[in-house]
């Protein structure tokens, strides 16, 4: 046991994530740096915040990301660790990179790919107003926005094209029926 305060925090890259087949089953499990390097299907989750306005809460992602740096993202979340559900693992990333404990109602699942990544996603919602206590490791700063607006700002800027499909798929359902439009 390492009872020294300064003792650095293991880094993020060495966390352990579950690694999937094409099903999303587990198969096996990798390093974060790992998984990243081999391209390997891992779980994520994907949480939509709005306020009561109706607004989504947008921020930027810092430099240091290891995937999307620097980009502008619609959705907390985060790689599910090994072992997590991903209800827990939303319930984590909300309180870690927003500073908030939420309840996030469970939407759809979300499978994505691109050169980055190959993701077996599940999206949720959740409603808070703020403040917030941004995680200075992970966002740089953030604003609730109009679904316009967010709209306009996606096709002028660098969002993360995972987040974007998530909202896209999101708003579609919306106007489908699937599920009311607030929570």
């Amino acid at each position: 046991m390492n009872d020294n305060p300064t003792a650095s925090k293991p880094s993020p890259s060495d966390e352990l994530v579950d690694v999937l087949d094409d099903a999303g089953r587990v198969v096996g499990t990798a390093t974060r740096r790992e998984m990243r390097a081999r391209r390997l299907p891992h779980r994520a989750t994907y949480l939509l915040v709005f306020n009561d306005r109706d607004e989504l809460f947008v921020h930027l992602r810092t430099a240091t990301k290891d995937v999307y740096p620097s980009h502008w993202d619609v959705s907390i979340g985060g790689v599910v660790a090994t072992g997590e559900s991903f209800d827990d693992a939303a319930r984590r990333e909300a309180a870690e990179e927003i500073g908030v404990d939420l309840a996030p109602e469970r939407l759809f699942p979300f499978q994505f790919s691109d050169d980055a990544s190959i993701v077996h996603g599940m999206v949720y919602r959740a409603m808070h107003n703020g403040p917030f206590r941004l995680q200075p490791e992970e966002v740089v700063r953030g604003d609730f926005l109009p679904l316009v607006e967010v709209a306009a700002r996606i096709a002028r800027g660098q969002f993360c094209p995972d987040g974007v499909a998530v909202l896209r798929e999101f708003e579609h359902r919306t106007a489908s029926g699937e599920f009311p439009t607030r929570p």
